[in-house]
This record gives C-alpha cells, sequence and structure tokens, in this order.
C-alpha cells in the first residue's frame, strides 16, 4: 500500500500527501522533502502470531535509585539542567547561528572532561583544527577532551562503541546523515533518524549525549518536533548577537525544573557566568527617563528584575507600527486595548515601540502593568520614580490579578536597593515592612494614583 502524507515541511513539520514548492501551513518555500521513514521495514514488525518479549513491570511503591548527576562547575548550566548532567540522558541546544552555543558547549566539555568524564566532542560543521583554535582562545587547550570531524552515523556510533565515552557532543545534528535513509542530510527523514539512533544508543550504552539543533526564523528548533519529544531536556540559548548577555532556557526538563534560566555574559574569553543577573541588566540604567519601568520578574526559580523601555511617538501613518523585541507582540495589543477601553487613554495615531533592555525574552502575564506603565510614562512624557519595581496582571475587565512568588520579587527589589512597589495585593508580604508597597486593584485606580500627581 503506498504512503499517506509521505512529504513534510522541514521548517514546521506539517505532513502532505504531495509535493509542493510552498508549504501551506508556515507559507514556507521550498522546505517541503519526502518523509523516507526511519527504516524500510517498518511494516515487519512484532504483530500477529510474531510473539514478542514481556515487558517488565513495576509498582508505583517501588524505590528507584535516583539517577546520578555530575557537576560541571559552571552553576548556571548546571541550574538549567536541574542540578547537573543526568547519566544516560539526551539532550537538546538550539539557539540562532553565531549565538555562541560551540562555545558554550566546548566550556561545557572541558568542565566536564575536568571532573573525569571521558568527554568525546564530534563536530559536522568544523574541522578538528578550527575546534582547537577556539579552544586556544578560551585557555582550554589543556582539556583532556577527545575530538572528532565526522558526518556519517555508521562511523560516529562505531567510534563511540570503541571509545565508550560518559559524554558525546554532537554539533549539529543537522549535519548528521544516516546511509540508510534515502534523502539529503539536515532533512526531516535525516534528523528523526539520527536523533532516534543517538538518543537510542545513549540509553543502551549509559552515556549521556547533547545534540545542538539549529533553529527557524520564528525561532523554533529546525526538523519535526518529535525530535523534543525523543530527548530528556531541551535547551533554547537566547540573545541578541551585539549584545553581551547570553540566556540559557530550559523549556523541558524531566529531571528538574522546567522555564529555568542561566545567565553569561559574552567576553573575549568566551561565556563567563552571571551570579547576580538582576544587578547586571539594571547596571546600564541611567538616570530615570520616560518610558523607563523596572520589572520584577520570575525565570524558573529565580526572580530577576529588568528595565522594560517603551516608545510613545505620533505616526505620519494611517497604520500605526506596533514593534516589539522581548515580550509577545499579541500581548501588547491587548494591554493597549484594555488602557484605551477601560482607561481612555487611545493610542491610535501613534507610533508604539517596546523593548526588554539585555536582550532577555519575558514570557509571564506579570509584566502586563510594567508594560502599561511604561505606555503611559512615554505618553505622558513623565518619568516615574528612579526607586520603584513594579509587576502584576491585567484582565480583560481592567482589574489587576495577583501572580505568584510575590515576596520574593518583592525581596529581589529590597535587595537590589528598591524602597518602592507596585503591585497587586500579594498572598505574604513577611519580612518587608521597610519596603513601600503601593496595592492597586485595577488599572483606572493605577492610572489616576501614579500619573495624575506627578
Amino acid at each position: 500500500m503506498a504512503k499517506s502524507n509521505s512529504y513534510v515541511c522541514a521548517s514546521c513539520g506539517n505532513a502532505t500527501s504531495k509535493w509542493s514548492g510552498r508549504c501551506e501551513a508556515c507559507g514556507e518555500w521550498n522546505s517541503i522533502s519526502q518523509d523516507a521513514g526511519l527504516s524500510s521495514g517498518a511494516g515487519k514488525t512484532a504483530i500477529g502470531n510474531v510473539r514478542g518479549a514481556p515487558v517488565q513491570l513495576s509498582g508505583l511503591s517501588s524505590e528507584d535509585v535516583l539517577p546520578e548527576r555530575t557537576l560541571s562547575g559552571m552553576d548556571e548550566l548546571d541550574r538549567v539542567l536541574g542540578g547537573g548532567l543526568v547519566a544516560a540522558s539526551a539532550i537538546l541546544v538550539g539557539g540562532d547561528p553565531g549565538i555562541g552555543k560551540s562555545t558554550l558547549l566546548l566550556q561545557a566539555a572541558a568542565r566536564f572532561a575536568e571532573n573525569g568524564l571521558k568527554t568525546i566532542y564530534i563536530s559536522g560543521e568544523e574541522a578538528s583544527a578550527q575546534i582547537r583554535l577556539r579552544a586556544r582562545r578560551l585557555g582550554l587547550s589543556g582539556a583532556s577532551v577527545l575530538l572528532g570531524a565526522e558526518t556519517n552515523l555508521r562511523n560516529i556510533l562505531t567510534t563511540l562503541a570503541e571509545e565508550k565515552p560518559e559524554l558525546v557532543i554532537i554539533d549539529s545534528i543537522q549535519t548528521v546523515w544516516a546511509d540508510s535513509v534515502e534523502s539529503a542530510p539536515g532533512s526531516v527523514s535525516q534528523v528523526r533518524a539520527t536523533a532516534h539512533e543517538l538518543t537510542n544508543f545513549a540509553k543502551r550504552n549509559g552515556l549521556s549525549v547533547i545534540l545542538v539543533g539549529h533553529v527557524t526564523k520564528e525561532g523554533q528548533i529546525a526538523g519535526p518536533r518529535v525530535v523534543e519529544h525523543m530527548v530528556d531536556t531541551v535547551l533554547y540559548f537566547e540573545g541578541e548577537r551585539g549584545h553581551q548577555f547570553r540566556i540559557l532556557r530550559a523549556v523541558k526538563n524531566r529531571f528538574g525544573p522546567a522555564d529555568e534560566i542561566g545567565v553569561f555574559e559574552m567576553t573575549g574569553r568566551g561565556l563567563s557566568q552571571v551570579a547576580n543577573p538582576s544587578a547586571l541588566f539594571l547596571s546600564e540604567r541611567g538616570d530615570p527617563s520616560p518610558g523607563s519601568v523596572v520589572f520584577a520578574g520570575i525565570e524558573g526559580t529565580r526572580p530577576l528584575l529588568v528595565e522594560i523601555q517603551a516608545l510613545v511617538a505620533p505616526s505620519p501613518h494611517s497604520q500605526p507600527r506596533r514593534a516589539v523585541i522581548g515580550w509577545d507582540g499579541a500581548r501588547l495589543a491587548m494591554v493597549l486595548a484594555v488602557l484605551e477601553s477601560r482607561c481612555g487613554i487611545p493610542f491610535t495615531g501613534h507610533d508604539v515601540y517596546l523593548n526588554v533592555a539585555g536582550g532577555l525574552k519575558i514570557t509571564e502575564p506579570a509584566a502586563d502593568l510594567a508594560v502599561a506603565a511604561a505606555l503611559l510614562s512615554a505618553l505622558q512624557n513623565k518619568s516615574l520614580p528612579h526607586d520603584t519595581v513594579i509587576f502584576g496582571e491585567i484582565s480583560l475587565s481592567g482589574a489587576l490579578r495577583p501572580v505568584t512568588q510575590s515576596e520574593n520579587r518583592l525581596k529581589e527589589a529590597k535587595k537590589l536597593g528598591f524602597s518602592r512597589a507596585v503591585a497587586p495585593r500579594p498572598e505574604n508580604q513577611n519580612g518587608l515592612t521597610d519596603m513601600h508597597l503601593e496595592k492597586v486593584v485595577d488599572l483606572a485606580s493605577f492610572v489616576s494614583g501614579m500619573f495624575q500627581g506627578m
């Protein structure tokens, strides 16, 4: 029987029954290729009168041994991994080109090798001499890391079986190809097949594997989404190429909390970890200026203070521009609509620009109130007090909803010298008697209280 849905888009993973030049789901051109499947013998499974091996079962109350972890010594990386590298785990790391993925993983490989793990670094994009040059620049020439330049999956697996490493880094999965799959390297079939084989090999042999993945223009890891389901941990390396800050974010972690972040700074000798990200993100903040607001947020398990900047200017065009960096554009449209509908403050005829300083991407709705404050400050050309932090979620009715971990946010703000906070009523305010908390219940009262008396 002929296959159905045998053509897959490499950008979004949409499957179709015939080839076309443009994907109907995401609109990408020349991204559709034939899906050859994992193997030609997929129909010969243990079904019918072919008996398979029984599965070993256990009860929920069984006491399994916790997985062993190895610390790298890079606290920010260990935090994102959930407390260190778990043996026999598969990790997928994605990020924009030139963001520093190879630099980070080469530094991590050297640290893990120093801690006793036999480590192999295999590159499909660079020659071994190029990696040695980077290692020399980073001061890692003496690290006991084995290098290899190979793209053939069969050769890679043979080498791993002979060397028996405890950690292997593949840079990148889009360059590795399996000779049993009849498609070009980087195609959906090749990425799925090679990731499947490498993950299974790691689980069977008790070694950890880190796969580097390219990302699409939308910021998602290229290839089929099933690859993200195969691995235990998915990490994204974020940041602006022209900015020194880098954020390593866990979006999936079977061995630790998801949405945990690690903060790094790009220097001439590689990536250095940042022990106090809030102080670093606010270090370049100058005198009070219209449109500048400090938001007390939570990233993973740590509180983080960042500056939100807004600019509102009269628009010469019939369709005003809305530009957002580091926040959700749809959520900005919602905040603007609530300000106009519930507070009577129109932004019609004005271009609106919003930026999260430092290259950080904020996803939590607790930033709604800080964004609204920045927009109003920019519109009225009035500055907020320099010692004030703001957070809170805005509902469509204009009411302000309490957010989680208010106490941790306020403690972080207090530690960095802020003496005033504007937020919905927190669940707990123990130990914060010397910090003035302005409790607001809706957006209208916030607007009248914060800006009419300025």
